[in-house]
C-alpha cells in the first residue's frame, strides 16, 4: 500500500491506496479540504463561518444541510447538550482562533439555536451574528467528502484523519487507545467497508482539566467519559455518535441510527453498546442495558 501523509485542518492526515495517487487526484482532495475549511473553519479568519459569527448572514455550502439535520437530532438526544452554537462557548475557554488557552468564565451556547440559525439544501443563514462550530461532526463530514473524492481509485482504500477513519475493501484491525497511556489499548474493532471515529478528552486539552468537549448548556466541559468511539457506515454519524456519548442520550441516539459503540469512564469503567463487535481487553467492560 502507498501513504500520502499531509496536515490539514489541525490535523495529520494519511491516505492509504494500493498505489500511489495521481497528481490529479491529489488536487482534488486538497481542493475539496481547502473549500470545506474555507466554508466551515472557526480558525480562520476569512471563512464563511467567522464572516457568520461577525455579521450574520448566508453561508452557501452544500454540507450545511446534512451537518445540520444531523445536529438537530444530535441536539435532541442530548436535552441540548450538543448545539453547533458552542464555537463562543469554546472561545471563552481560551479555544479560540488564535489558541490563546487563556479560559474565562464559562458562557453556555444559545439554547434556541434553531430560531437564530436556518438551513437548506443550499446552505445556512443567520439574522444576526452567530458562530457556528461544528466540531462534533465536520471532520467526519470531511473524511466522507476526500473518500468520495477518491471513488475512482481502484482497491483498498483507507481515509485517516487523526483517528477519524474510513476504509474500502479489506477488513482491518484498529486499536482503541487508552486515553491516559497511549502505549496500551483497550480493545480492537475490526473495521471492512465502514468509518472508526474517536474522541477523547486527554486531546486539545489545556490549563487546569480544560478540553474541548463541551456541554453547550453550561459551557464547562465534560467529567464523566474520558473517551468514545463509534463504528458507522460512514465517518460524519461515527464522528457524531463519538461525540453524543459524552452526554445522556447517546446510546440512544447511536441505537436509533444503527452505530456500534465503547466508552471509557474517567475512572476506568468501560460500556459497550448491546452486540457491539469490539474485541475489549478489559475484564469489567460490559454492554450497557
Amino acid at each position: 500500500m502507498a501513504t500520502w501523509q499531509f496536515d490539514a485542518i489541525g490535523t495529520r492526515w494519511e491516505i492509504e491506496s494500493p498505489t500511489e495517487l495521481t497528481a490529479e487526484v491529489r488536487d482534488v482532495v486538497t481542493a475539496e479540504i481547502e473549500r470545506f475549511d474555507r466554508e466551515w473553519s472557526r480558525f480562520r479568519d476569512d471563512s464563511d463561518v467567522t464572516r457568520l459569527g461577525r455579521s450574520g448572514g448566508v453561508l452557501r455550502s452544500p454540507d450545511a444541510a446534512p451537518m445540520l439535520d444531523a445536529y438537530r437530532e444530535l441536539s435532541a438526544a442530548t436535552a441540548g447538550a450538543v448545539n453547533p452554537l458552542v464555537g463562543e462557548s469554546l472561545e471563552a475557554l481560551g479555544y479560540d482562533a488564535g489558541y490563546s488557552l487563556i479560559a474565562a468564565e464559562p458562557v453556555a451556547a444559545p439554547v434556541a439555536w434553531r430560531e437564530r440559525v436556518s438551513w437548506d439544501d443550499s446552505g445556512a443563514a443567520a439574522s444576526a451574528p452567530a458562530l457556528l462550530d461544528v466540531g462534533a461532526l465536520g471532520k467526519g463530514r470531511l473524511v466522507d467528502l476526500v473518500f468520495d473524492a477518491l471513488d475512482q481509485v481502484p482497491g483498498d482504500v483507507v481515509v485517516d484523519a487523526g483517528g477519524d477513519m474510513r476504509f474500502r475493501g479489506a477488513a482491518a484491525r484498529v486499536a482503541l487507545e487508552h486515553p491516559y497511556d497511549q502505549t496500551r489499548a483497550i480493545g480492537v474493532f475490526t473495521v471492512q467497508n465502514g468509518a472508526l471515529c474517536a474522541s477523547a478528552t486527554n486531546r486539545r486539552a489545556w490549563g487546569d482539566g480544560l478540553h474541548h468537549v463541551l456541554d453547550a448548556r453550561t459551557g464547562v466541559p465534560v467529567r464523566t467519559w474520558a473517551a468514545t468511539w463509534a463504528l458507522a457506515p460512514d465517518a460524519m454519524r461515527a464522528d457524531a455518535v463519538a461525540t453524543a456519548l459524552f452526554f445522556d442520550g447517546g446510546p440512544e441516539l447511536a441505537a436509533d441510527w444503527g452505530v456500534e459503540w465503547v466508552r471509557m469512564s474517567t475512572d476506568g469503567r468501560v460500556q459497550r453498546s448491546p452486540g457491539c463487535t469490539a474485541e475489549l481487553f478489559l475484564a469489567d467492560a460490559a454492554p450497557r442495558r
